[in-house]
């Protein structure tokens, strides 16, 4: 007699409560830390496809070293063509200051050729216009796009309500129960994108990443000191009462 077969639990993407704690809500975490970092002051969009090559060097490096990478290779290159068809030695000593230039050279030419292959060129505004979820799986499908860089170039360049997810926010969430502990980063950017209204997206994204970088830090986080340490599940295992750090409550606008 074989016995009744076993359910599977359902993944659960949001807490209502955590060790007897009620979490804050995506809309509270956010009221909160507008309160306390203000509105952020957008920062220049640039076009479609200089967000993504922008956003591919700014992976694990300084906005500082993105930038310089990012100036270097306009100086050096005309058009998206021309960097398209560089040799990949020489691409990657152009952008060598944004750091691992090997990888990212060829992820830049890998992008560049699948946007040519499927458009003709190099615009992809028509992504303002396409329904979120069509753009997002567009972006996804180039080489080496996946949904961190395609909410950047949606959520900074389009002006789309999408949600991208780095180390920060994925462990300021996890710690405020914003995502269950078993959703796993690349489902947090649409957990989060639906928990909250699309006006708020972006906002949120820069919230979240700021207080990441400033208060909510992988090692020794300044509970003591943050706006949401109330009911935060994480609090009782990290909070020191006499901890003499004050947190830079200024907003973070690097994307990644």
């Amino acid at each position: 007699m074989t016995g009744a077969p076993r359910r599977t639990r359902r993944k659960v993407l949001r807490p209502r409560s955590v060790r007897g704690v009620k979490p804050y809500t995506p809309d509270e975490v956010y009221d909160l830390l507008e309160d306390y970092y203000g509105v952020p002051t957008r920062r220049q969009r640039l076009d479609g496809m200089s967000e993504l090559v922008w956003t591919i060097l700014s992976q694990h490096t300084s906005d500082v070293n993105a930038e310089r990478a990012f100036a270097a290779l306009s100086d050096r290159y005309e058009t998206w063509e021309d960097v398209l068809h560089a040799p990949e030695a020489d691409l990657a000593e152009t952008i060598r200051s944004g750091g691992l230039a090997n990888q990212k050279a060829p992820r830049i030419q890998q992008a560049l050729g699948s946007v040519r292959e499927r458009t003709g060129g190099f615009d992809i505004s028509f992504l303002e216009t396409m329904p979120l979820e069509e753009a997002k799986a567009w972006l996804r499908a180039m080489p080496g796009v996946g949904p961190k860089t395609a909410g950047v170039v949606l959520s900074f360049s389009m002006g789309q309500p999408a949600m991208a997810v780095d180390t920060h926010i994925y462990r300021v969430s996890k710690r405020l129960a914003l995502i269950g502990p078993k959703v796993t980063a690349n489902e947090a950017h649409d957990v989060l994108e639906q928990a909250i209204a699309p006006e708020r997206v972006l906002n949120l994204h820069v919230y979240l990443i700021t207080h990441g970088r400033r208060v909510c830090k992988a090692q020794r986080p300044l509970c003591h000191a943050c706006p949401l340490s109330e009911r935060c599940p994480e609090r009782p295992r990290h909070v020191r009462e006499d901890d003499p750090r004050v947190p830079t409550a200024t907003l973070s606008h690097k994307p990644l």
